[in-house]
């Protein structure tokens, strides 16, 4: 093989080899609705729970939430869509109106937060990674 045709070779694969790069290890969520969706996550972060928000969702449309492998099995999100339409659930975390990080989820009204009920996502015990697919629904009000 030829010094030019060995170049072009190697330097193909080591292309090739960037492109692929790791594998994403992340926490996503899909909008499959019809409706725009604004979303809020709840998780322990190993001191104490956070909750977050807001993520604006097109219809169809994802984004990543969190970056990098999971640390914990079980997260917790609240959606709402242009309509009105709710994905909760009965743990409660404080959230805000406006784009919030917030840390402890204890006396939201207290310390001027709104206390929403988040639904529970169990991603699994050895998940690195995890995809929320957030779907229309007869009642949207009851995930």
């Amino acid at each position: 093989m030829s010094k030019l045709k060995r170049f072009t070779f190697f330097a193909g694969l080591a292309l090739a080899l960037v492109a692929a790069g790791p594998a994403s290890a992340d926490l996503r969520m899909c909008n499959n609705t019809g409706n725009r969706v604004s979303v809020a996550l709840a998780y322990t972060d190993g001191q104490g729970w956070v909750s977050e928000g807001w993520w604006n969702l097109k219809s169809l449309d994802c984004a990543t939430l969190l970056r990098g492998a999971l640390a914990a099995q079980y997260y917790y999100v609240y959606a709402m869509d242009e309509r009105g339409g709710e994905w909760k659930g009965k743990a409660f975390m404080c959230t805000s109106d406006r784009e919030f990080k917030i840390e402890g989820r204890e006396d939201c009204f207290m310390r001027g937060y709104d206390r929403t009920g988040f639904f529970e996502v169990d991603t699994g015990k050895d998940a690195k990674s995890w995809t929320v697919q957030l779907t229309d629904q007869a009642n949207p009000s009851n995930p």
